[in-house]
């Protein structure tokens, strides 16, 4: 499909900043089936849910993974994209053609690494020194990797630390947050328990390839950066248990809904998952894991949006936005949320 099918005019000052405060606090426009748009908050989604349902949250963890250094008197700005081992990362380098292979990057506090592959989409591959932990690094030279249609007007602070992970982060790894898990608090899931809404974990470490902008004419032409993700057997026993009785699961979040669907099988059973998914998801694709996605309002043009487009129908989809964008609903990673119940 051609690409520009999925392009709106977007107002820059609907590019949220920062996140509502209190987290729940934040609109959430529900779109369900064929109905008319309910301008909701994300505090009454236990209103909204059945008793059975199931959400599922991304438990990823985001890394302080956007590092600067220089090779010589070259600067070199590093965001690290996938572990490869416990000492080789994959990143984006900005001035990267500054870089060859055995170049040294100094990112200071004694933290440096050696440049050792360069790959076809321009990326690099590090390999750091020392002994100590790649995390235990960052943390000490690192900064929150900050989507760059928000770095872009205003620098990474301390509030970044917190605001910029979610209640459910347990597992170092992402370089993105799952932002759709954004909006929860420990008072929304209270509400949720009593109301009967069950929950399920899985693990996808978002990569800097989802701020990627797509830069072909047409979807096939597309190559998706690959992500790590795990779903436990018992997770997935539960989830087909629920699903086999009726109850609907419903994806909190992209990356959630992508790894499901990696992991189902033609028959809609989802199986236990460990390794890299590289899935794109565009109209015409049909879901086999899923019941419904609750996540934030996407760039133009984005895989993203694409994929909300397949779920939705397109021409659904642009209604939506327009609806959102008449409202001023807040944009992206920290923006408002949707409801998509197909």
């Amino acid at each position: 499909m051609r690409i520009d099918l999925f392009d709106f005019e977007l107002p820059q000052d609907l590019i949220a900043l920062r996140p509502a405060v209190p987290r729940d606090s934040a609109r959430m426009l529900v779109v369900d089936g064929d109905r008319d748009f309910a301008d909701r908050i994300v505090r009454d989604l236990p209103d909204i849910l059945a008793p059975g349902d199931v959400l599922v949250f991304n438990d990823t963890r985001v890394i302080p993974a956007q590092l600067e250094g220089r090779r010589g008197d070259a600067r070199i700005g590093v965001t690290l994209h996938k572990r490869v081992d416990l000492r080789r990362w994959q990143a984006f380098a900005r001035n990267a053609r500054r870089c060859r292979e055995g170049d040294r990057v100094e990112f200071g506090g004694d933290v440096a690494a050696i440049v050792e592959e360069r790959h076809a989409d321009g990326s690099l591959t590090f390999a750091f020194e020392g002994d100590e932990p790649v995390e235990v690094l960052l943390e000490r030279a690192g900064r929150m990797p900050l989507p760059p249609y928000i770095a872009g007007k205003r620098p990474p602070d301390e509030r970044d630390a917190k605001d910029y992970q979610t209640m459910f982060a347990a597992h170092d790894g992402a370089v993105a947050a799952p932002t759709a898990a954004l909006h929860f608090t420990p008072e929304l899931i209270a509400a949720l328990d009593a109301r009967g809404v069950a929950r399920e974990t899985l693990t996808l470490h978002v990569g800097a390839g989802t701020f990627l902008p797509v830069k072909v004419e047409d979807t096939d032409d597309h190559r998706m950066h690959s992500e790590w993700g795990r779903i436990e057997a018992a997770t997935a026993d539960r989830l087909n248990a629920a699903r086999r009785e009726g109850r609907r699961v419903i994806a909190v979040g992209t990356t959630s809904l992508r790894l499901l669907e990696s992991a189902a099988d033609s028959e809609g059973t989802i199986r236990p998952f460990e390794g890299d998914t590289a899935i794109f998801i565009t109209p015409g694709y049909v879901f086999r894991a899923i019941d419904g996605l609750m996540t934030n309002f996407h760039l133009p043009k984005s895989t993203l949006f694409m994929l909300v487009s397949a779920l939705m129908g397109r021409e659904r989809m642009q209604a939506v936005y327009s609806h959102a964008i008449e409202r001023k609903y807040r944009f992206y990673s920290y923006g408002d949320s949707s409801l998509l119940l197909p």
